[in-house]
């Protein structure tokens, strides 16, 4: 099966890499020529545009920051919708509005091509490690017919709905992963200014039920002070908002996403921005006059 591979940053990146390894034939394309050129010296070959792609392509995988990212891609000029043949199966692994999936969902079918909204959690290093959680939505039919081309990319691989599915099983994610590390960087800094060594909290607590991934994963980079991007503030901060957005049309109270939303537009506007979202304790740590790093 020819796969096409359009958005090569700090998750399609080695997601694609994952697919060449596994022997797919994959056709790739990004606004990054020495991006694109990275990844034919590693065995793929070079697209032009999202067209060119979908034109060589049984399957389109996209993985971009946003909704319009998204839009334009498929239906802006030289887009996939363009280059698109009968019978292609379009899979956007992107993180977007789930009202968005299902607009570009019906203009692939009137070309009948077919689509799955298909997120992932998990972060670069999942990205790299070929261990993604993948939520999609689609025809289950569809779902079967490529599912083994995520299984390379995901070790949880889950069929959520139809169309428009996967991506708000996804924004629940981002709800559960943003209260969990505001969670974690208010007990840390808490501990701190009570005379409690954060790592001494972290060791105690980690094997019983405030045990979590999210806390294995983000209290160490908070101790560090390590705050290198494996998903970055302002792409949370675009998740929540697509939550907040999806959850006002369908009448779901989402208070505490709205509540962490303002945190983290704290940290936008002190310039956090492009750092992990494991930094949400700097506006503890602002808050309260202390830090919590490793002593």
């Amino acid at each position: 099966m020819r796969i096409g591979f359009i958005g090569l940053g700090i998750m399609g990146r080695p997601m694609a890499r994952n697919l060449l390894k596994a022997g797919y034939t994959l056709k790739v394309y990004t606004h990054k020529r020495e991006t694109v050129e990275e990844l034919v010296r590693e065995g793929a070959q070079p697209g032009t545009s999202g067209a060119d792609v979908a034109a060589d392509s049984d399957v389109v995988i996209l993985m971009l920051p946003n909704s319009p990212n998204v839009k334009d891609a498929v239906l802006g000029e030289n887009g996939v919708l363009d280059g698109a043949k009968k019978g292609m199966i379009l899979v956007d692994m992107s993180s977007i509005n789930p009202i968005v999936s299902r607009e570009i969902c019906a203009r692939m079918e009137e070309k009948g091509c077919d689509m799955l909204d298909a997120p992932v959690s998990g972060g670069e290093p999942k990205a790299i490690d070929g261990t993604l959680a993948i939520m999609a939505g689609g025809k289950r039919e569809v779902f079967e017919r490529v599912r083994e081309i995520l299984e390379v990319m995901g070790s949880s691989v889950t069929w959520c709905g139809e169309i428009g599915a996967g991506n708000t099983t996804k924004l629940a994610n981002q709800i559960i992963v943003a209260a969990n590390i505001a969670a974690v960087s208010e007990a840390l800094v808490l501990g701190k200014k009570a005379g409690v060594r954060p790592e001494v909290i972290y060791q105690a607590i980690r094997g019983g039920l405030a045990g979590s991934t999210v806390m294995d994963a983000k209290a160490p980079m908070m101790m560090d002070g390590d705050f290198r991007p494996g998903f970055r503030i302002n792409l949370h901060i675009k998740d929540l908002n697509n939550a907040l957005e999806t959850g006002h049309s369908v009448g779901a109270p989402l208070p505490l996403t709205a509540e962490i939303m303002e945190m983290m537009q704290w940290l936008n506007a002190a310039g956090y921005a492009a750092e992990d979202h494991s930094s949400l304790v700097k506006y503890y740590e602002f808050l309260s006059g202390t830090d919590v790093r490793r002593q």
